[in-house]
């Protein structure tokens, strides 16, 4: 079963969530079997962002989704992974190009330093009139350098835009997708300084969290996907006193339904749904997260289009 664990460090201002995706990224790799553009390159980047995506979204619980998107002038147009309040996780990417064997970020997606990161923050009950939020940052450092992985872009996007010290280490295979995120706590009053946020052993937030950032830091790619939560925590934090709190399952959900997709055709119009139905003969819908296929031939677009009748579910979705 998949497992986050939050974790602090007692005497220190400085917090922790380590994630891993087993059943349910395997269950979302699936689904996409037979796709030649989802090659490991692409598969690890997505994992990786499925692991960020969810340990982001338990880090500041909000309610609403948490979409991390990647996209530039690379073989990989766009990558995206979402993650719910629930921490239910869905990813998808398209691909246009081939992809070099062992490409890393720059080699995906930022090939002319055109690459952009975003994060959009949805909330789930919208004011009239409200607009998501979205933060943009590109895919490169202060002095245009650039950065190598995911991990490296949202380090600088929260440095850059919530002023939060963080460290990340992100890694995924075919098996597993998992990430642990070291993060400053925020202060709270204009008065705390840092002279005042000193714990009885005189150690102050920077200092802490350089200290504790630096040992995650140690972490190894082949560690982090083999290792168990609390043997990750053990090998990297033994001399600290780490408090756990609940653990919580991640699980691949994909949101997409026939609902939607009918939703979606009413919104193109009968005369546009028709010109497909003459052209193809039925109109094919496939998910790009979950690669499954809604298909509608034409008496469903004609139950579709009729005044006053209920839309009935018409002949059934398929893989």
């Amino acid at each position: 079963m998949s497992q986050l664990v939050k974790f602090l460090f007692d005497g220190l201002p400085v917090r922790g969530l380590l994630v891993r995706l087993t059943a349910d990224w395997r269950d979302l790799l699936r689904r996409r079997e037979g796709d030649a553009a989802f090659g490991p390159e692409v598969r690890a980047l997505l994992g990786e962002m499925s692991a960020a995506a969810v340990l982001m979204q338990a880090n500041i619980k909000f309610n609403g989704a948490l979409v991390l998107q990647v996209f530039g002038d690379g073989p990989v147009k766009l990558a995206v992974a979402e993650a719910q309040p629930d921490l239910s996780f869905r990813a998808m990417a398209k691909v246009t190009g081939p992809v070099p064997a062992g490409a890393r970020l720059e080699a995906l997606l930022n090939v002319h330093g055109r690459g952009r990161c975003a994060i959009t923050l949805d909330p789930r009950d919208r004011l009239p009139g409200q607009q998501p939020y979205q933060g943009v940052v590109p895919l490169h450092g202060d002095r245009r350098e650039s950065l190598q992985d995911i991990a490296s872009v949202l380090e600088h996007y929260m440095l850059q835009s919530e002023q939060l010290d963080t460290r990340l280490v992100l890694a995924a295979d075919e098996q597993v997708a998992a990430g642990l995120l070291i993060q400053r706590m925020p202060a709270e009053g204009a008065g705390n300084l840092e002279a005042a946020l000193r714990n009885e052993d005189g150690i102050g937030i920077t200092e802490g969290f350089n200290r504790i950032a630096m040992l995650a830091a140690t972490l190894t790619r082949e560690e982090l996907l083999a290792l168990e939560p609390e043997r990750v925590l053990h090998r990297l934090f033994w001399q600290e006193t780490v408090r756990l709190l609940d653990a919580l399952h991640p699980r691949f959900e994909c949101r997409c339904s026939r609902e939607r997709v009918r939703a979606m055709l009413v919104g193109l119009g009968r005369d546009e749904s028709d010109s497909l139905i003459a052209e193809r003969g039925e109109v094919d819908v496939g998910c790009d997260f979950c690669g499954l296929h809604y298909r509608f031939d034409a008496v469903d677009i004609g139950e579709l289009f009729t005044p006053g009748r209920d839309q009935p579910p018409a002949s059934s979705s398929r893989h």
